[in-house]
């Protein structure tokens, strides 16, 4: 049996009027010290999201959270934060935002294959219902 390794994520979140506090799941962020492991999944689902709220522009979500996978993985067009440590991003992404684009608290986890585990969850929290 192969060793876990324990692993934070977050759920990213698509808040389109932060003042109705309504969202939709939109990725997940996960990170594995012991692998070295940081990666962002991303899926803006436009039918959900225009449902919450019909003028959201949708290619500044789409924009917004495809940051979310550069700065995972230290594009060097994705500005300066992408040049920090894979911890010190991951900080970086889940500190809490009163924006557009939220992140849920973190959440722990333990898993033999980061990338399995980052799979599992996005479909279970981002594609649930989707085939």
């Amino acid at each position: 049996m192969p060793a876990l390794n324990s692993f934070d994520y977050a759920v990213i979140r698509v808040v389109p009027r932060v003042d109705r506090e309504e969202f939709v799941n939109a990725g997940v962020i996960l990170f594995c010290l012991r692998q070295n492991f940081l990666q962002a999944r991303v899926h803006a689902d436009e039918q959900r999201l225009r449902a919450l709220w019909p003028q959201l522009d949708m290619e500044l979500v789409r924009c917004r959270l495809e940051s979310f996978p550069n700065v995972c993985g230290g594009n060097s067009d994705a500005g300066p934060i992408a040049l920090l440590s894979r911890r010190e991003r991951f900080h970086w992404l889940v500190a809490p935002r009163s924006t557009i684009i939220q992140v849920s608290p973190v959440h722990t986890g333990l898993c033999d294959i980061p990338e399995h585990a980052l799979m599992d969850l996005f479909r279970e929290i981002v594609l649930v219902g989707r085939s």
